[in-house]
């Protein structure tokens, strides 16, 4: 074979590769299968936020003076915002962390997939559970609970953005925070304790009138507040808004905190993320 024809021998060769974009559906595709083979993961993630809106929505089910809704409606929401963030911040920081203390990062590394189409795989993976958690916690919500469907296409759009801005920024804090533990063993304690305590800090599983203020200040710095705060405004009904620390859904703060941490978040990940452990040098 002359020169010629063995440089347009692999030049089809190369037209042939997938991309960036193709192989980062085929790793998503990959790690969706992986995830729904584990039964008892699968059914624990879906069931876990379900659960705790019946008992608390249960236990707390009272007319809000003022608001003119029902304390179990302001569940619904927020059992939202945080199934987003278990969906993602939680599924990725733990995920990770096992992948590199099993030395899976540092195999695939070496392998000729660009690491991009890795992280696309992660996307593709956090997207579709969030989605599916998300509209079982909005059946349950609708069916049990009354809570409205919106009524036009601007709050529908804010669903929209506030689903796509509270996952991104959680999917990234969750890549970054896959590098804080040291071992396998550590990840879900690591990775849990924060983000329990953004839960209770956030208006998820207390009331925002009922938290002190310097609490509600801390949670105001990260995702998860803001996520149930936008959610609130889509679902509940303007009357809700007094039970706001500002008085009012903020949307446009929303989108500024949510997509604020979108670029902070991927900054951590470039400064932070490792494909093997300290250990291995």
């Amino acid at each position: 074979m002359t020169t010629a024809a063995a440089r347009e021998a692999r030049s089809h060769v190369q037209v042939r590769l997938p991309g960036v974009w193709g192989l980062g559906l085929r790793r998503g595709a990959l790690e969706l299968r992986q995830f729904f083979r584990q039964r008892d993961h699968v059914v624990f993630t879906f069931a876990f936020p379900v659960v705790l809106l019946f008992l608390f929505a249960s236990i707390f089910s009272d007319d809000v003076e003022g608001a003119g809704i029902k304390a179990s409606q302001l569940y619904v929401p927020a059992m939202m915002a945080a199934g987003i963030m278990s969906t993602s911040f939680q599924s990725l920081g733990v995920s990770i962390a096992v992948e590199r203390d099993e030395k899976v990062l540092r195999r695939l590394r070496g392998t000729p997939m660009p690491p991009a189409a890795y992280f696309l795989g992660k996307i593709w993976l956090v997207l579709a559970t969030g989605i599916l958690e998300t509209a079982i916690l909005l059946l349950v919500g609708t069916t049990l609970y009354d809570i409205p469907l919106p009524s036009d296409a601007g709050r529908w759009f804010a669903f929209a953005w506030i689903f796509v801005l509270g996952l991104i920024a959680c999917a990234l804090l969750g890549i970054a925070i896959g590098s804080v533990p040291k071992s396998s063993k550590s990840a879900s304690s690591v990775v849990v304790l924060p983000f329990l305590v953004l839960q209770f800090i956030s208006g998820v599983y207390i009331a925002i009138d009922t938290i002190p203020g310097w609490m509600l200040d801390i949670g105001a710095l990260f995702p998860l507040k803001w996520m149930c705060q936008g959610l609130r405004g889509v679902f509940l009904p303007d009357s809700a808004q007094v039970l706001e620390q500002a008085g009012s859904w903020e949307f446009g703060r929303t989108a500024l905190v949510l997509g604020a941490w979108c670029v902070g978040g991927l900054l951590l990940c470039l400064l932070t993320f490792r494909w093997k452990n300290r250990r291995d040098g």
